[in-house]
């Protein structure tokens, strides 16, 4: 310390002792339960003190006044992801049961809650009073939103809950699971009353996405060993056999990583598994990308091109396992496996009308988080300059889908993180860090920093720019 004195934090007995000069104890604190054992401990301001804990917490605090919550995490991976439909709000759980409601404005935990077992998908009911989270025991609870107060539990299954998707009018839930099933359940009062409707049987494998069409007749999914089904609802839950009738659908939201309109986010070289989640924005202009990688990608919608050029982001340490829009398009959060992290990123959107042709450029900025009960990781703030790069790839609509195709250049962000990788191509990777090489390809080792992708529906040109900006 700056007086001389020694300040010490012990492991698992979670105390905090001052020594005199004389190696005398003099004061001592107890660290509660609730926060983990002591991990690190380093001198604050006056007589403050910072710890940080077995349980991702940072906490700082005095012998006198005790501890204060600075940043708090979750500690194990995290998979569910869900924002609120029309609030600054979004729920992430995790292997480590805890439910957490995140504030994005004010980036501030709302409140916690500790399930009995770990969650791994989550869904708001379009009225944002209730949310539905899925476990891995196919148990599924509904909370309130706004108290974490419980509503009702229910149980599909003996398996593992990998989606849960409302319709966008609230009157039907449809539960994916690892038993090759999607239930299906009339949703009332607001969501706080469900009843078995059905049951979509015809996947050979576990479900991984589904999405509603707009009037609730159909369900567009995926499953394990990449099976791309339509279902008819209405008539009974009937497997649609011609999948060329369901290709123009209008679907209210899009995160099937397998479908028409998604299918040139597929890198060369994927075995189908790379890919971990989509999530196409409120306005239908972009889709975000989450990899095995640790990349974000970001991709003109729709998608339809093979091989399609995208920006990609470098923030995430491990696989990224989720990514969500916020509810006015604002925001996009991401979600990390073994670095257990949420990453908020800012979507900007500036608009030029060169002529008669119109371009839109979309930015998204990383947003590193220091105040209370923070959830992003900082970052270094990085500066792009815009250059555009014409590219024209001949459409490619089919039946089925494969995830290989034939390769083409990739127009990317380079970061300054990515420049470092390259410098470092030679080295040796230690076997303790998480593999974040994408898999091979003939692509041109050229990387510009922006790139125009042609829009698909129209022939106008649209640029999209990524940046980071600190916003504390």
């Amino acid at each position: 310390m700056r007086n001389g004195m020694l300040l010490t934090g012990g492991g698992k007995d979670r105390k905090i002792i001052l020594w005199d000069h004389d190696l005398n104890a003099e004061r001592e604190i107890e660290v509660p339960d609730q926060y983990g054992t002591i991990r690190a401990v380093a001198e604050g301001k006056a007589d403050q003190f910072i710890l940080g804990t077995s349980r991702n917490f940072i906490l700082h605090g005095t012998f006198n006044d005790g501890f204060q919550v600075e940043v708090q995490g979750h500690t194990d991976e995290l998979w569910g992801l869900g924002t609120h439909p029309f609030k600054d709000l979004f729920l992430t759980c995790a292997q480590d049961r805890q439910v957490c409601m995140w504030n994005s404005l004010d980036h501030t935990l709302e409140w916690t809650r500790l399930l009995d077992e770990p969650g791994h998908c989550a869904d708001f009911h379009p009225s944002g009073t209730v949310v539905a989270i899925g476990t891995h025991s196919g148990r599924w609870f509904v909370l309130d939103a706004e108290t974490r107060d419980l509503v009702s539990i229910h149980t599909d299954g003996n398996e593992q809950l990998s989606v849960m998707r409302y319709t966008v009018d609230g009157t039907f839930l449809a539960v994916g699971s690892h038993d090759n099933f999607i239930y299906l359940y009339i949703v009332t009062e607001n969501g706080r009353k469900y009843s078995r409707y059905g049951k979509c049987t015809g996947h050979s494998s576990y479900i991984t996405h589904l999405d509603w069409s707009p009037e609730n007749k159909y369900i567009m999914s995926n499953s394990g060993d990449y099976e791309i089904l339509y279902w008819d609802i209405p008539n009974g839950c009937k497997l649609i056999r011609n999948r060329s009738d369901c290709k123009d659908i209008d679907w209210t939201t899009y995160t099937c990583v397998l479908g028409f309109q998604v299918f040139g986010v597929w890198p060369e070289g994927s075995d189908g598994t790379d890919i971990n989640a989509l999530v196409r924005s409120h306005n239908r202009k972009v889709i975000a990308v989450a990899d095995d990688f640790c990349k974000v990608h970001l991709f003109q919608y729709p998608c339809s091109k093979a091989k399609a050029p995208s920006h990609k982001y470098s923030a995430h340490s491990s696989h990224v396992t989720n990514v969500s829009f916020s509810h006015n398009d604002s925001h996009l959060i991401s979600t990390g496996g073994k670095d257990m992290s949420i990453i908020q990123w800012r979507l900007v959107e500036k608009a030029t009308l060169p002529q008669n042709d119109t371009a839109v450029e979309m930015g998204i900025n990383k947003v590193p988080i220091t105040a209370r009960d923070s959830f992003i990781q900082p970052s270094t703030p990085m500066s792009l300059n815009e250059s555009l790069d014409e590219m024209a790839a001949s459409e490619n609509l089919m039946d089925g889908f494969s995830p290989s195709f034939e390769s083409d250049t990739e127009h990317t962000v380079k970061t300054n993180e990515e420049q470092n990788e390259e410098q470092s191509e030679g080295s040796s990777l230690d076997p303790g860090e998480p593999n974040c090489e994408e898999p091979p390809s003939e692509m041109s080792e050229e990387q510009r920093e922006s790139t125009v992708i042609e829009d698909q529906r129209e022939n106008s040109p649209v640029s999209y720019q990524l940046e980071t900006q600190d916003d504390l």
